[in-house]
């Protein structure tokens, strides 16, 4: 007899993106920001005091949620602080659904979304994007109680507008969250949602634009009533005091964060560019990341040969996905690295 519920004996569990021990890699498989954090977050790290250690942190983490208010142009109490994006997305799940309550969202996308569903016991309703990944129009009519959609997507880099998401969020009389994790490299957001329609719920990341992977800090922006049952739902101290302190010194550091975005997507630009100079179809991203497909070779094959160069990428063995490469922007001697091992691979 098992030990675990039946729905969590059954599935696979999400898969993150593999993580190379060896300092000696070109690291481009799970869109982390190649750049430094901001230096006023490092100096807030350095200074840290025993007592910020000793007690418990602000349960909703009023520092952060202020700054937070303050960049996005919202009252502070629109704010909840997560540990990461991916604990919002827990939260919503365990806020909203249930056997009788299910999630809508358009797929290919994040690969957590299934899996949240599978351990909440919920039906995941999957609704599949066009070639151009347009917002498939049957998302407003599936009747589930969570109905998400990750923009920019994740892994195509494509980006629904604005007001496409608005008319969505008019249509639904359930909740639309909007996983903008990768937002802060598209050219628009969807914050003025929030404040038009008391049924969305905006997650965000400092995982990317920020350069704090590693801390893992999100939050969410959405109405009080949406924050105060978020609220019920999260754990009691789900950010800690560090994560607390230093996100709330590089949040307030707008001007380094548009720097490092604007490096970012410069190189996005060359990159996206240089693929398909060597036979690559490379459609527009809004992210930190691009989504090759080569038509002079199998990606899994392609992927195979860049891991013996120390150079990952992200492949993807799923339907829609399994002739492609995800691609981090890294630096630009990192990306010098990748497409001259491609130029290689590509003339064997």
């Amino acid at each position: 007899m098992g030990y675990f519920r039946e729905n969590v004996e059954k599935i696979k569990g999400y898969q993150p993106g593999f993580q190379p021990k060896q300092a000696d890699v070109v690291k481009l498989n799970t869109n982390e920001n190649p750049y430094p954090p901001s230096p006023l977050a490092m100096d807030v790290l350095k200074n840290i005091s025993p007592p910020q250690l000793r007690r418990y942190p602000d349960p909703l983490g009023t520092a952060f949620r202020e700054a937070a208010g303050k960049v996005n142009a919202v009252p502070s109490d629109w704010i909840l602080c997560c540990n990461g994006g991916d604990d919002l997305l827990s939260i919503a799940f365990r806020a909203f659904c249930d056997e009788k309550r299910p999630v809508a969202y358009p797929v290919p996308t994040y690969s957590l979304y299934p899996v949240l569903a599978d351990l909440q016991n919920c039906k995941a309703i999957e609704i599949p994007f066009d070639k151009e990944f347009n917002l498939p129009s049957k998302l407003a009519s599936t009747g589930a109680a969570l109905t998400i959609v990750c923009n920019p997507n994740a892994p195509t880099g494509s980006f629904i507008s604005v007001n496409e998401l608005g008319s969505l969020a008019d249509e639904l009389d359930t909740v639309l969250l909007i996983d903008e994790a990768y937002v802060d490299f598209a050219e628009q957001n969807c914050t003025s949602l929030v404040k038009n329609f008391d049924n969305v719920i905006i997650l965000r990341s400092l995982s990317k634009g920020y350069s704090l992977a590693g801390l893992r800090f999100g939050y969410a922006i959405a109405q009080p009533p949406l924050i105060e049952g978020l609220i019920k739902v999260k754990d009691s101290y789900n950010v800690d005091a560090v994560a607390i302190a230093v996100a709330s010194a590089a949040i307030s550091d707008q001007q380094y964060f548009r720097q490092n975005v604007e490096k970012v997507k410069a190189e996005r630009s060359k990159v996206a560019e240089q693929l398909r100079q060597i036979g690559f179809e490379v459609p527009p991203s809004s992210s930190n990341f691009v989504l090759a497909k080569s038509r002079n070779g199998k990606a899994a094959d392609i992927y195979d040969k860049l891991v013996q160069r120390n150079i990952f990428v992200r492949y993807f063995n799923l339907p829609g996905l399994d002739d492609k490469l995800r691609i981090t922007i890294g630096t630009a001697e990192q990306n010098d690295k990748l497409l001259n091992a491609l130029k290689e691979i590509l003339s064997e």
